[in-house]
């Protein structure tokens, strides 16, 4: 038996007091959220980020305490698991890598959890919103959070 690991991000945004969730229409025809194979030397939060801003050219930053997998069979002599974090993007303003991706979509959770064509990606995103309203997070907590780890490294940590 083949085994294979891949890692990605449940990817949001807030804006006038609603969540947007990331979700994107692959070329292969079904919609997902950025995950892709672990590369070697790679740990699992380095493979979710180099996916995310490979297949957006999104830069996030990650919601502590998140992690959630799920496991399946692509094909009946492979077991695959793919490991999930919470992220927030930093920007709107994505670049789609083609090869992989055809579309990009912001969408509320309920549009986000119908589009998903996985039930698996279904639970994730359910669990991750659950997350984020359990602690009450939303995208100024994020960024003053940003700020303050500015002021003290004494770095630009980029536009926000």
């Amino acid at each position: 038996m083949k085994y294979e690991k891949s890692c990605g991000a449940v990817v949001y945004r807030d804006q006038n007091g609603e969540r947007f969730y990331l979700v994107e229409l692959m070329q292969k025809g079904y919609f997902s959220m950025c995950k892709g194979h672990v590369e070697e030397g790679e740990s699992e939060r380095q493979t979710a980020e180099r996916e995310i801003f490979e297949e957006t050219g999104l830069s996030v930053e990650f919601i502590e305490g998140f992690r959630e997998s799920i496991e399946y069979r692509p094909c009946a002599d492979c077991m695959k698991t793919v490991v999930f974090f919470l992220a927030h993007a930093n920007s709107i303003d994505v670049t789609i890598q083609e090869e992989e991706v055809r579309e990009i979509r912001w969408l509320p959770i309920e549009e986000a959890a119908e589009t998903l064509t996985f039930d698996s990606d279904r639970g994730i995103l359910q669990k991750a919103e659950r997350y984020l309203k359990e602690r009450g997070i939303r995208s100024q907590q994020v960024f003053e959070r940003r700020v303050n780890m500015e002021k003290i490294k004494g770095v630009n940590l980029g536009n926000w």
